[in-house]
């Protein structure tokens, strides 16, 4: 496999789309062992066909809003890859949205979706829609004219959204309400739905649950786990919000949150009541952490930063690609840090990665770490097949599993002959191996 080459063709093709390059790179620069085992995958293109997504729909979605004022965003579907399954991924509605974040999280998909072992293939889709300051009547509005033109690219067996960035259990409500009355059909066509029309237990919370189940895999290769760890967690949404429970209750303690305003340091820890808080800063649409250090005295707000320069045991980045460098990334090694687990997509750039694999700590991709909220979204699709409901330990005790499951084909792919885990390989190769196998398969289509 020449990596340069198809680099190099793939920017000609698609200039400018800097985040999608640098998943795509990210990903082949592990596969070329793997790649140059297997000449078949040469011969069938798989590379030059993987990387490409299998349709990409853009449209326009007009709205009103409270004052009848006309708007106009713009709305994505990315379907990237179903050779193993419907195309599953979250739609994203923020002002960052553009389809080289779309293409660059549709293509980490891919490898997180198979990752999980349910059938599930890779697809990513959203809008440039800013919910901030919007009355419930606009935003649903806006969910119901997004759903008009997406609702013919997706059903169950075909492509199934789930909710990401700015989109909760209200606009999965509303975009599931139109679809609904388009198509006359209440089937499992979305996840993240409302318990009381075919949503799963512990959904909200299951992204966060399973990057600390990962994290503490890592940690027990060290003979270690969270127990007494002093944990740094960046964000405050969902994420961040289920993995502050899970380490509270593995007996860590998490010491920070962040939110573009800056960041919240809590030596005291974040724990009981200032979790719940955690749900009510949220709901205000806010979007800023400062309030907690009025709430809680003993919290020092530090404007304008990322809590990466606070001592800690593990690192959990949870906000949004990209935020962790090279320079956070030597400040946590020079802090002591001995695990960094993304919980987040790619919040670690390219940097940063190379500063952690320098220093051989554990460091967790978040194609793996990040995997628990789809493996839930799975689980939720499974119950809808099943027309059936699972208690929340059962959903819980199926995803501990399934992590745990994802860990040790991370560690089988990617043990290195000193010992040292590279679980980015690991992941990446394991995560390959079975799209690849499955479009050899099917042929070229």
């Amino acid at each position: 496999m020449n990596l340069e080459k198809i680099m190099n063709d793939l920017e000609k093709k698609h200039p400018g789309e800097l985040e999608y390059l640098q998943a795509v790179r990210e990903v082949l620069e592990s596969l070329e062992e793997v790649v140059e085992q297997n000449p078949q995958f040469v011969a069938g293109g798989i590379i030059e066909r993987l990387i490409e997504p299998d349709r990409v729909l853009a449209f326009k979605v007009p709205w009103v809003d409270d004052h009848g004022q006309v708007h106009v965003n713009l709305g994505y579907r990315v379907q990237f890859n179903g050779a193993i399954g419907p195309y599953k991924g979250g739609l994203r509605f923020h002002p960052s949205v553009n389809l080289s974040i779309l293409k660059f999280l549709g293509f980490e998909q891919i490898f997180k979706n198979s990752l999980t072992t349910l059938p599930m293939g890779g697809g990513k889709g959203g809008s440039d829609f800013d919910a901030k300051g919007k009355s419930d009547g606009e935003i649903m509005r806006f969910c119901q004219s997004f759903m008009l033109e997406l609702w013919h690219m997706i059903g169950p067996e075909t492509d199934v959204p789930a909710g990401d960035i700015g989109v909760g259990g209200k606009e999965i409500g509303f975009l599931f309400g139109m679809y609904k009355k388009l198509t006359r059909q209440h089937v499992g066509v979305l996840t993240g739905k409302g318990l009381n029309w075919g949503g799963s237990l512990v959904r909200p919370e299951a992204t966060g649950y399973g990057a600390v189940y990962f994290a503490n895999e890592m940690l027990r290769t060290k003979g270690t786990d969270f127990s007494g760890k002093t944990v740094a967690v960046s964000g405050f949404g969902n994420v961040a919000w289920g993995a502050i429970i899970k380490v509270t209750e593995l007996g860590g303690k998490v010491v920070t949150i962040s939110g573009p305003d800056g960041y919240i340091y809590d030596p005291d820890g974040i724990s009981g009541e200032k979790i719940q808080y955690l749900l009510e800063l949220r709901a205000s649409n806010q979007d800023i952490v400062k309030p907690y250090s009025y709430e809680f005295p003993g919290a020092q707000f530090v404007a304008g930063k990322r809590p990466w320069e606070v001592k800690c045991d593990v690192a959990m980045p949870c906000a949004t690609q990209n935020e962790l460098g090279k320079e956070d990334a030597e400040l946590l090694m020079k802090n002591g840090c001995m695990c960094i687990a993304e919980g987040a997509n790619m919040p670690c750039t390219p940097d940063a990665v190379h500063v952690f694999k320098a220093h051989k700590v554990l460091f967790g991709p978040g194609k793996a770490v990040n995997a628990g909220g789809v493996s839930t979204s799975g689980l939720e699709m499974t119950q809808n097949s099943m027309k059936l409901a699972w208690s929340r330990e059962e959903v819980d005790e199926r995803l501990h599993e399934i992590m745990r499951n994802i860990h040790a084909a991370c560690v089988k792919h990617g043990t290195q002959p000193d010992g040292y885990i590279d679980y980015v390989k690991g992941a990446n190769v394991a995560g390959f191996l079975k799209v690849a196998n499955a479009m050899m398969d099917q042929g070229v289509v």
